[in-house]
């Protein structure tokens, strides 16, 4: 019987004829051997995709039960290097120059801290271990905690582990075969993921390395021994399923990289992060604080953080201004019908405060600004000559949120969302949505951020229950911020099932001075709200028709976005958002007066200012705004006072020297009206 052979379509165009069966390894040798050595996993796709099933494998990506959920067999997927190729096959060997191959090795990373576990403490039960953006974690069930010396246990087993370079393999039983062994040896975790990710009759998939033995989809690298350079950090509590009524787990995470300089620079890059952790540089910087005694995650703007949200605040309603938007303000609280007729009761419920009983009605604090704005569109007829009507409110808003997931200014209960809606025609819906990009991206760029990410959250249509309005709607909301992403030309990764229930959105992310991502800017296509609340406007043929709706926030939230600006600058802000801009220092007394001129003349110029008359040393002033990250620190003695002049400090910079006080002047404020990041 003649050997069937198969073509496999390399990425430089070249095309290989091969037996079937071959292994993406194999291919690798016959390539390079230093390519077959280099290779972690591999990206293959058939050569016809069908264009309905390469969607479902779309759709699955990102979901919570990726590790879990079966990718069609027709659709573009990694695999394993051992993975017989069987079809004609586009093929990509991927190596450590790629993302995805990372988080390959750290999902094996984390299959060998299993493996560690079981041998160490071999009564513990298994959850799963993802990879993650920065590392991996394992979810486990033990009576005992796990204690810092037990984390050095499993560091120290996970090094023989990897030193014994075990191939991972890649097995299958059938589904029942595999349920009746876990529910014997009590893995109730493994049982649920079979029941909920496989069917009935369904071949399931296990990766065995050395004696271990874990229910997986793949792919893993060829063995532990590529795991390369790996470190258990920290461990948490995490309740089964997320229910606080289910079992608590412990879950450990760790951190893999290609190379022991990489993760060595990843710990760099953690201690810079620590120290330029808001919560710390707050009460450093007194700009905020949460009181305990008034509840979790409601913020305390102290003075010099006020200054700050004031200036932050007073440019996004500048800018709302100049790019025709109105300003408005609606309650904090309204009646819960309300809430139902926009659909919040339903969808939204389990985010929002329980309602209050008033002498009317019940209340509820609102997690959103939109109802509210959709009735002041709603107060007045509106003409297609009125169109596009764009509200805008810097609102305060209020969420439930977990006691365990509130982090400092990040996540919180009440905060304020630069908030705006747009009301329009269909036709006019693609200009809007492009000048709220263009609106984001002059946010980022004001406040000092040169790079940023997009994303494009759609429906998941398998999950019908979650989203509200017709399918044709969605299509059409979709197809519209594609349309106006690409009349930007940005690129942009979409994310299946993340849509808010009333449509679609645009997200933006930026990038931080040390890589890291933040989830701020929104801009999101709404059909629903204004179908619910029966909006209309005449148009130009007389009758009544329904506009939509974009909701926008460019900020996110004050709240979240000052928190982001306090790391990312580690608290030495630019001039222009600096609560206290310049330090006066007079040397001695007698100095006092030609200080308090200096500072009359300064502040007439706009500038903040603190002069520091306290009976202390020069140099223990100086060093006291060096703390408080202040700009510009300005001494006066003798000298200065009789040349009208001053002795210039710059943060970062130190002693500049004398310069004539109306050169400083002309200097501070130029900067000052240009928002510049340097001094």
């Amino acid at each position: 019987m003649s050997q069937t052979n198969i073509q496999v379509h390399l990425p430089d165009g070249a095309i290989r004829e091969v037996p079937a069966g071959t292994t993406p390894l194999e291919i690798a040798q016959a390539i390079s051997p230093r390519l077959a050595a280099a290779c972690v996993v591999a990206r293959i796709a058939p050569v016809h995709p069908d264009a309905s099933q390469h969607a479902a494998a779309e759709a699955n990506e990102g979901s919570d039960a990726a590790m879990y959920a079966a990718t069609p067999e027709h659709a573009e997927r990694l695999v394993d290097l051992a993975t017989p190729l069987t079809e004609d096959t586009r093929l990509t060997l991927l190596t450590e120059r790629d993302p995805e191959a990372l988080k390959v090795v750290r999902h094996s990373a984390a299959h060998v801290m299993a493996t560690a576990v079981l041998e160490l403490f071999p009564e513990t039960r298994l959850g799963h271990g993802p990879a993650t953006d920065s590392g991996f974690f394992y979810d486990f069930y033990r009576e005992k905690p796990f204690t810092p010396e037990d984390l050095a246990a499993i560091q120290a087993r996970m090094a023989e582990i990897i030193a014994r370079d075990e191939a991972f393999v890649r097995e299958s039983r059938p589904r029942e075969e595999a349920l009746s062994e876990f529910e014997r040896e009590g893995e109730f975790m493994k049982t649920h993921f079979v029941s909920r990710f496989t069917q009935p009759g369904e071949a399931v998939s296990f990766y065995r390395n050395g004696h271990f033995v874990d229910f997986c989809r793949g792919p893993h690298v060829p063995s532990t021994g590529r795991v390369k350079a790996v470190k258990v950090t920290t461990l948490a509590g995490a309740y089964w399923l997320g229910d606080e009524k289910n079992p608590q787990l412990q879950r450990i995470y760790g951190t893999a990289f290609f190379s022991q300089k990489d993760l060595d620079a990843h710990f760099a890059r953690l201690e810079e992060a620590a120290k330029r952790d808001h919560r710390l540089l707050g009460r450093q910087l007194d700009l905020f604080s949460i009181q305990e005694v008034a509840g979790s995650g409601l913020i305390f703007w102290h003075p010099k953080g006020g200054i700050i949200r004031k200036v932050m605040e007073d440019w996004m309603r500048e800018e709302c201004l100049r790019r025709g938007y109105s300003l408005v303000y609606t309650p904090h609280v309204m009646r819960r019908e309300l809430w139902k007729i926009s659909g919040h009761e339903g969808f939204y419920s389990g985010n929002m405060y329980t309602p209050m009983e008033l002498d009317d009605a019940e209340y509820r604090l609102k997690p959103m600004n939109c109802p509210g704005h959709i009735l002041i569109y709603k107060n007045s007829p509106r003409s297609y000559r009125d169109l596009p009507v764009r509200l805008a409110e810097l609102g305060n808003v209020y969420r439930y949120e977990r006691s365990g997931t509130m982090h400092g200014l990040l996540r919180v209960r009440g905060f304020t969302q630069d908030d705006a809606h747009i009301f329009c025609t269909p036709a006019q819906i693609e200009d809007e949505v492009v000048a709220c990009i263009e609106f984001a991206e002059s946010v980022l760029t004001t406040f000092g951020f040169a790079e940023f990410q997009v994303e494009l959250s759609t429906w998941d249509e398998n999950d019908r229950a979650h989203y509200a309005g017709s399918d044709e709607n969605w299509k059409l909301a979709v197809n519209g911020l594609r349309r106006a992403l690409d009349r930007k030309g940005i690129a942009y990764k979409t994310i299946p099932g993340e849509a808010a229930f009333y449509g679609p959105k645009i997200d933006v992310k930026l990038v931080d001075v040390l890589g890291r991502l933040w989830q701020l800017s929104t801009v999101q296509f709404d059909f629903n709200l204004p179908a619910r609340f029966e909006l209309e406007y005449i148009g130009e043929d007389g009758a009544r028709h329904q506009p939509v709706m974009v909701h926008r926030a460019l900020f996110g939230s004050v709240e979240r976005f000052f928190g982001v600006l306090i790391e990312h600058y580690a608290g030495a802000f630019p001039l222009w958002l600096a609560p206290v801009q310049i330090g006066l220092v007079p040397i001695a007394e007698r100095h006092h007066d030609y200080a308090r001129q200096v500072q009359a003349k300064l502040e007439t110029a706009g500038l903040r200012v603190e002069l520091d008359i306290r009976n202390e040393k020069m140099n223990a002033k100086i060093r006291d705004f060096a703390n408080q990250k202040v700009p510009y620190v300005l001494v006066m003695g003798d000298k200065e006072a009789e040349s009208q002049s001053v002795s210039v400090r710059t943060r970062g910079k130190g002693d500049q020297g004398s310069m004539p006080l109306a050169e400083f002047l002309s200097r501070s404020s130029a900067l000052l009206a240009s928002r510049s990041t340097e001094l």
